[in-house]
């Protein structure tokens, strides 16, 4: 396989395809001991809170990016926080739903997005079918969890936060509806999955590094269906990874073209690709833990789930591969334009 094909390399892209590994295995491997996996779920899900300050490091540290769309990022902390403080105010439970729901379809697109790194190398077109078999298998996996009788007795047994119990809560209520549903889910993922293989096979330039990714993304998939509680601690941890991952090596692309502003300075002196996402990472979260133990819970909750909704909002604005600067800075090209 020619090296284009890989984003970072073979080591480093199986690495990332498997970095949900290690979670699920440390997941199961403490189940049975609430403590442990108490303090497991609580590591990762501050390991998820961590990254999310990163994209607001990466739009207000960068003058041109934050220029790309100036009054959305000036409105949006505020529109934010007042829809969030207003949310909290009428339903938690409602709060939590949709909270978990675009948590799930956030962290999903980005491993549409990683599939689409690799399907841009290889120049493929196949994004219209790969969306859907991605999002068909995310719902098989929601169905499956809570369809699954096992499902209460592993929420028992440990602590998600109150924000995440009540929305996982509210999906096992739904049991019947989905017993109901996950079969023909699964008759529905099934058949795009099929199409899209037969795609792959019929391309010119197929890439088995993109094969490799998705397969990946299938045992995690089917991980959760299995284990909904190393699933969840899986998919949300290595989406964490993953977008630390991402950002290092973008950011340290566009500060080497001499772009970036702030952040391009702080990637082009000694700290680094490195030290410019650990500090964004714990600079934030060390003032939203602190708010969290001396606040109120509505202001902590509130603060936590501002900046992961500015998180998602603006991850969606400012990854385009369609833009030639995002496809620059993601490596997005293809692998004969390597070559050349």
């Amino acid at each position: 396989m020619h090296r284009g094909a890989w984003i970072h390399g073979p080591a480093r892209d199986t690495a990332l395809a498997l970095c949900w590994v290690p979670f699920a295995v440390a997941a199961i491997s403490v189940q049975g001991h609430r403590h442990l996996l108490a303090a497991l779920l609580s590591g990762i899900l501050l390991l998820s809170l961590s990254h999310q300050p990163v994209t607001l490091a990466l739009v207000y540290g960068d003058r041109a990016r934050f220029r790309d769309h100036r009054l959305v990022y000036a409105a949006a902390p505020a529109v934010a926080l007042g829809a969030v403080l207003f949310g909290l105010r009428v339903s938690l439970l409602l709060v939590a739903v949709i909270a978990g729901l675009w948590n799930a379809e956030h962290t999903l697109m980005q491993r549409y997005g990683i599939t689409r790194l690799y399907g841009r190398k290889a120049g493929d077109d196949h994004g219209g079918l790969e969306r859907p078999m991605l999002f068909s298998w995310l719902g098989v996996a929601m169905l499956a969890a809570a369809a699954n009788p096992r499902t209460p007795h592993y929420l028992a047994e440990v602590n998600l936060g109150d924000v995440n119990q009540r929305g996982i809560t509210f999906l096992t209520r739904l049991r019947p509806e989905a017993i109901v549903l996950l079969v023909p889910a699964v008759v529905i993922a099934s058949v795009l999955t099929v199409r899209w293989g037969r795609a792959e096979r019929a391309a010119v330039s197929a890439n088995p590094a993109k094969w490799a990714y998705v397969g990946a993304t299938a045992a995690l998939i089917a991980t959760v269906c299995i284990d909904p509680v190393a699933g969840f601690a899986a998919y949300v941890g290595a989406h964490a990874v993953e977008y630390f991952v991402i950002v290092h090596g973008a950011a340290g692309r566009r500060a080497a073209r001499g772009d970036g502003g702030a952040v391009g300075r702080v990637v082009r002196s000694p700290a680094g690709a490195s030290g410019f996402v650990a500090a964004s990472a714990i600079g934030a979260v060390i003032p939203l833990m602190a708010l969290a133990r001396a606040g109120s819970f509505t202001v902590a909750t509130g603060a936590y789930l501002t900046v992961g909704a500015l998180h998602i909002f603006y991850d969606g604005l400012i990854w385009k591969q369609r833009s030639p600067a995002v496809a620059a800075d993601l490596r997005a090209y293809a692998a004969t334009a390597t070559a050349a």
